[in-house]
């Protein structure tokens, strides 16, 4: 393959998996303090799935990879790249890759983890389109997996961040695309010193003490926490800066877009989001009442909806954009 004539990746093959285990609002407040009500006003989620104790994230990473790969046609021997976004690995070390590469019957290609939270997913896709384009990857798998609600705290004291989270699995195959379908272009940002709004200190090794965490008083360092007030301020201004961002380098502007795939953080932000690109819901695809916030799989969760719900046809320009803990965030520009 010449890679001078490669002119961008697009994705062939996706697919989801997620536990089976439903969690409903009414469920959760059996255990915490909570309701149906206060539950949908800020957050728009009505259920979540969550992992049972024995489930691990690559329980749910493996069969979401199986999925796009059936359904792109390739097969274990064709695939020479793998990236997962995961926060939640089964082990602190090695990434889920290892796993991924091991128990898929993959050849000993190049596998590794990101972790950029809920931007992960398209910092994923960014990172692969640049290996397609240069010509040195022919086929990539691409995967954002989260077992997150085995790291929060299912109580009254946690209910914050309890309420929003939900597991699941997303994958992606990107090979090359000669055509004008494809994945136009991608942007990454980062902005670390807001990182203490939306973080998890331990295990870490910024503190040796925390070795022994979870069997003292500073177990709570191993909990997610979050100021969702300046998270939701900054997520407002930070999606709608990036999806412009993804349109003017194309010279395209959202009467183009036919459809909006944002990270499931919040329906509240979603629509402020779409209040200030001046876009009707009906252009911002949301799915988080069903699965809640699986933080890096939302968005190739909510591809493959879309897709199935025929919101997404072929030549339709979508933008993915998503923003998430770092401060984080990103998008991408994607002719379908």
């Amino acid at each position: 393959m010449d890679k001078h004539k490669i002119k961008k990746s697009k994705i062939t093959g996706i697919g989801f998996h997620v536990p089976e285990h439903v969690v409903t609002n009414q469920d959760l407040s059996t255990f915490m303090d909570t309701s149906d009500e206060w539950i949908q006003i800020r957050t728009g989620i009505q259920k979540r799935r969550w992992v049972s104790r024995d489930e691990a994230v690559s329980d749910l990473a493996i069969p979401a990879a199986k999925k796009a790969m059936a359904e792109a046609n390739v097969f274990p021997k064709d695939i020479d790249l793998v990236i997962v976004a995961t926060l939640s690995s089964d082990y602190f070390f090695p990434g889920v890759s290892s796993q991924l590469q091991d128990k898929l019957g993959l050849r000993t290609v190049g596998a590794f983890d990101i972790k950029v939270a809920c931007s992960a997913f398209v910092y994923g896709i960014s990172i692969a389109d640049q290996y397609l384009r240069s010509g040195t990857c022919h086929t990539a798998l691409v995967v954002g997996a989260e077992a997150q609600t085995k790291f929060i705290n299912k109580t009254t004291k946690g209910r914050d961040m309890a309420v929003l989270f939900g597991d699941g699995a997303g994958a992606a195959i990107l090979q090359v695309s000669n055509n004008e379908s494809g994945i136009l272009s991608t942007h990454l940002h980062c902005e670390g010193k807001n990182l203490y709004n939306l973080w998890m200190e331990g295990p870490g090794s910024s503190s040796p003490d925390q070795i022994n965490a979870m069997t003292n008083e500073q177990a709570n360092t191993y909990e997610p926490l979050m100021n969702g007030q300046e998270v939701f301020k900054n997520a407002v201004v930070r999606f709608p800066e990036v999806i412009q961002e993804a349109l003017d380098h194309n010279n395209l502007s959202i009467n183009d877009v036919s459809l909006i795939i944002p990270h499931q953080a919040n329906l509240r932000i979603i629509q402020s989001v779409a209040k200030r690109l001046n876009l009707g819901l009906d252009k911002m695809y949301i799915n988080i009442q069903r699965y809640g916030n699986t933080t890096a799989a939302s968005i190739p969760i909510a591809i493959c909806e879309a897709l199935a719900e025929g919101k997404i046809c072929k030549g339709d320009l979508i933008i993915l954009a998503a923003f998430g803990a770092g401060y984080t965030w990103a998008s991408a520009a994607i002719r379908w």
